[in-house]
């Protein structure tokens, strides 16, 4: 929505991390021979875990809008107030796996800064596709949708999805609930742009990928 390429987008990175400068790559990618955006994250894999409090330093150290620090925070807030319910802990208490990972700090701060740059008036997304199934983690297998997931899916629209396995993650609806996102059909609006967007997983026999649009209302 903001059509960077690859040198504006490690520009951003680099100024919110300089150590991962390089790490991010946008490219296309091909599902049934359509074509859609993708965002491949190179990091070596880590094995720290971190408290709220450790994601809370990394955070304020960056170099970010004070604004998309606010909604990193928000998001982080809202993952470790779930992940607290699901293992009867304060939200200080819990101890990041996945999250707490450089990729997924990474990941959130990323967005976070985009979408402060986008800094559109409304965000609004049609209801998640929860799919059953099981998911690997650091538990263990467990069932899809996560209990993180359905901790913080409490009040949001939801529909069913013809694939088994993990199609909402927890980041994921943190994220939609600190941008303040608004669940419904597509508004009325003059579209500007539009995009299809991939994830890494390819669901076989179902649509892939997400739609992205950016326009203006109109009476």
């Amino acid at each position: 929505m903001l059509g960077m390429n690859n040198e504006e987008a490690d520009s951003v990175l680099n100024g919110i991390f300089s150590e991962l400068k390089g790490s991010v790559h946008l490219e296309d990618k091909f599902v049934g021979g359509i074509r859609g955006s993708f965002c491949r994250v190179e990091l070596l894999h880590e094995h720290e875990h971190r408290r709220l409090s450790d994601v809370r330093a990394i955070i304020e150290k960056a170099r970010m809008s004070n604004k998309a620090k606010e909604l990193a925070l928000k998001t982080f807030g809202f993952v470790a107030e779930a992940e607290g319910k699901v293992h009867g802990m304060t939200p200080e208490e819990v101890t990041f796996h996945e999250v707490g990972a450089l990729d997924s700090i990474l990941d959130i701060c990323f967005n976070c800064e985009l979408f402060t740059r986008l800094n559109p008036d409304r965000l609004i997304v049609s209801p998640l596709p929860i799919a059953d199934g099981h998911i690997h983690c650091a538990h263990g297998v467990i069932p899809s949708p996560a209990p993180a997931v359905q901790a913080l899916l409490v009040g949001i629209p939801v529909r069913p999805f013809g694939a088994e396995g993990e199609t909402v993650t927890p980041t994921g609806i943190a994220l939609l609930k600190a941008f303040g996102a608004e669940f419904g059909p597509w508004p009325q609006m003059v579209i500007e742009k539009i995009e299809t967007v991939y994830g890494t997983y390819v669901y076989e026999g179902v649509p892939n990928g997400a739609t992205f649009a950016l326009g203006k209302s109109f009476e």
